[in-house]
Formats: structure tokens, sequence, C-alpha cells
């Protein structure tokens, strides 16, 4: 069990959910062949009510067919782009659809792992949080030892991004945010960022509307670029333009 889950109680699962409860994970998907099955595996394995929403983003490599083969299987939602539009733009396709309590939004690449599911909408469901970010920086389970620069820049965008939104974060660009359903889906139609800018976006939004806001500690397995990362670094340049751009405007 997680530090923070001693400090501030069970784990959920050992716990009582709110009657009715409905987490929805939100899945954007973008040529994951390799790893959707045993994604959608570990997602369906945890212990809490869900619904499980996979945006395919113009996949080519054979991810479409896949998710075309689990159309009609009960908990899921599932939607097609027909170009690659951008994380962004899956997600907000996602965030239409969602009817959950509470939002997570997962990768779909094993980088980050569902297991932490109880600890991220545990402040939530608990009523002290309206968001959660998990953060690759804080104490927890294993890291994947990988890029040196990649750990500079994502400091760097962070820091900029703290100084703009007045917040203390450690890792605005990690995959896990988990939003209080009523909160996101007010927040989705202002939404711009078709790419990784959603990540800045969508923080500046939150903080501006000064949301209680909780990091959880989790455990991250990078993949390389041979491996199929996919961030960039003209990704970097334009998240710090986003830091403006949604400093000052909406």
């Amino acid at each position: 069990m997680s530090l923070f889950l001693q400090k501030f109680g069970p784990a959920i699962g050992w716990i009582d959910l709110p009657p009715g409860f409905l987490l929805s994970v939100i899945i954007p998907v973008y040529n994951e062949r390799a790893t959707i099955r045993e994604l959608v595996t570990r997602v369906e394995a945890v212990p809490i009510p869900k619904e499980i929403i996979l945006v395919d983003d113009g996949s080519t490599d054979g991810t479409r067919e896949i998710l075309e083969g689990w159309q009609g299987r009960p908990g899921f939602q599932i939607f097609f782009h027909e170009r690659n539009r951008g994380k962004g733009a899956a997600i907000r396709t996602g965030l239409a659809a969602s009817k959950g309590d509470v939002v997570l939004i997962q990768d779909a690449d094993l980088e980050y792992d569902p297991v932490h599911y109880p600890e991220l909408i545990f402040p939530i469901v608990s009523g002290v949080a309206d968001v959660v970010y998990g953060s690759r920086f804080l104490p927890a389970g294993p890291h994947r030892v990988l890029y040196f620069w990649h750990a500079v820049a994502n400091w760097i965008i962070t820091t900029l991004s703290n100084m703009f939104t007045d917040l203390n974060l450690t890792d605005v660009e990690t995959c896990y945010k988990v939003f209080r359903g009523d909160l996101i889906r007010t927040i989705a139609p202002t939404l711009r960022e078709e790419g990784f800018g959603f990540e800045i976006e969508v923080t500046a939004k939150v903080a501006r509307r000064r949301c209680r806001i909780y990091e959880v500690g989790i455990s991250y397995f990078g993949r390389t670029y041979a491996e199929g990362k996919k961030i960039r670094l003209r990704d970097a340049f334009h998240a710090v333009w986003c830091i403006l751009r949604y400093w000052r405007w909406d």
C-alpha cells in the first residue's frame, strides 16, 4: 500500500464507493497494436466500476482493426478518427462521451500502470480534491531509467507552468490526470489543443478555476523511441507557447 493511502485511508476496493459510482477511463490510441490488448486487460482488472472509452486517432498499424473487434463489448465505448488529429483531440472525443463521476486519462503504451487507479481516485472520492495528477517524480514504485534531457525538459516545462499558474506541481506532463466528472465536462467545451498541448491547457484551466489539485506518486515504465515513444522536441517548444497562451487567454 502506498504511503499516501497509509496516511489518508485504505485503498479503494477496501473502502465503500458511493452508490452507483462510475469511473470513466479515456484511452487515446495511436498505432499501439503491440500494447493495446495488454493495457485493456490491466484496466479491466482494476476492481472499480468503470466504462472504458477508447479513441483511435487514425491508427495505420492494425490497432483500428483490434478496436473494431471490440465494438459492442459491455462497458466499452469505441470511437475512430479518420485521420491522426493528436492526443488532445482524442481526449476531447472521449470527454464528450464520458458519463463517470470521475474521469481518468490513460495512455495506451504501458508506460503507466492501471494498478495506481485506487490511489489516483481516492482524493476525489474522499472529497478532498477536484483534480489529481499522477507524478513520476514523487516517491512510488519502480521507474525505468532513460533520457536525461527528457527529464530536464520536463522540469523546465513544469517549472514554467507553475510560474504562470501559481501551482507547485512536480509533473505537468504526466499522462495520469484525473478529474471530477462534472468539472472536466464543464471545461471540455473550452479545450482547443489537438496534440500534447492538452497537458498545459487543461492545467491552466483547472488552476484558473482554483480547483483543489493533488499529486500522487506513481511508477513509470518509459519507452525508447525504438519501442514507440512519440513525443518530440517540437512538442516541448509548443508546450512553452501553450504556457504563455493559456496564462492570458482561455
